[in-house]
């Protein structure tokens, strides 16, 4: 008998989960022209996303950002800064150049898991990402002219702009410049079947059998490709994850007990055990130190 092509694997969405847990808030703070010296400093818990619809930009970093100190556009393009880094636009000219710059308000801070896995720059050609034309064209549209609702429709747009960034980086890692981490664990099409799990029910029980069944792998090639692409295992992994997800909980003012309930913890003590481990205190001592 002929073999019969394979299947092609079961859609995945491998966003929506991270993003409802882990939100990004978007405010758009610019439109129009910038000339002369544009500093933006680098601000904790913030990153920017700005797009240069047309022009010239010399962008300059300082020396010991690990960015290049000079880097120079010439195209329309999007210019994405998930942690806080200073950059200073230098002498864009004043003809023909247009921006929409927005602050970007990633929850958790560096401690977001799409944060920890981004570059500190991506820097894409618009052309470059497919289906962003549409939501351009309305995000500009919006910042033409004063209407009512105008501020908080371009905020979810610049929203809708990022997820469509993000889709990208996931789609073309190494062009992004990510390394090993949640974003190329996300590309890999087994591996992302594991994490989008994991993303969904964290307080399920997992094992790590359980994460490889997902996946479709044994347990010994999932642990081994999990660490070589997400470079870290999957049970510190699931732990970070737990943890990201119980910091947000405290914030948003939960109790200790509930929030062990919901991840798979037997109890506060344990969920403190976790802080203890990672953080090197309890819960109660984060919250404080963190407010």
């Amino acid at each position: 008998m002929p073999n019969r092509p394979e299947a092609p694997p079961d859609p995945l969405d491998r966003l929506s989960a991270l993003l409802e847990r882990c939100r990004v808030r978007a405010r758009l703070f610019h439109q129009g022209p910038l000339c002369g010296v544009s500093p933006f400093p680098a601000v904790p818990g913030r990153g920017f996303l700005h797009v240069m619809r047309a022009g010239r930009l010399e962008l300059r970093h300082a020396p010991r950002s690990g960015l290049p100190r000079l880097l120079t556009v010439t195209e329309p393009s999007l210019l994405f800064y998930p942690r806080p880094v200073a950059h200073v636009f230098h002498n864009p000219p004043v003809e023909g150049s247009d921006f929409v710059c927005a602050e970007l308000e990633f929850e958790g801070g560096g401690a977001n898991p799409l944060v920890r896995a981004l570059p500190a720059l991506v820097l894409l050609p618009l052309a470059r990402v497919e289906g962003l034309q549409a939501a351009l064209a309305l995000l500009f549209a919006e910042t033409e002219r004063l209407r009512c609702g105008q501020r908080l429709l371009a905020d979810r747009l610049f929203e809708v702009v990022l997820i469509q960034l993000l889709r990208w980086c996931i789609d073309h890692p190494a062009e992004a410049g990510i390394q090993s981490g949640l974003l190329t664990g996300l590309a890999d099409p087994r591996l992302a079947r594991a994490l989008v799990a994991v993303h969904e029910a964290p307080g399920h029980g997992w094992t790590l059998e359980a994460m490889a069944q997902r996946a479709g792998m044994s347990r010994s090639t999932f642990a081994a490709q999990f660490h070589a692409v997400v470079g870290q295992t999957p049970a510190a992994y699931l732990a970070d994850w737990r943890l990201t997800l119980a910091q947000a909980g405290l914030r948003a003012g939960r109790p200790v007990k509930q929030l062990a309930d919901e991840l798979g913890y037997g109890g506060a003590s344990a969920l403190s055990r976790l802080f203890s481990q990672r953080l090197g205190l309890s819960p109660r001592e984060w919250l404080a130190r963190t407010r």
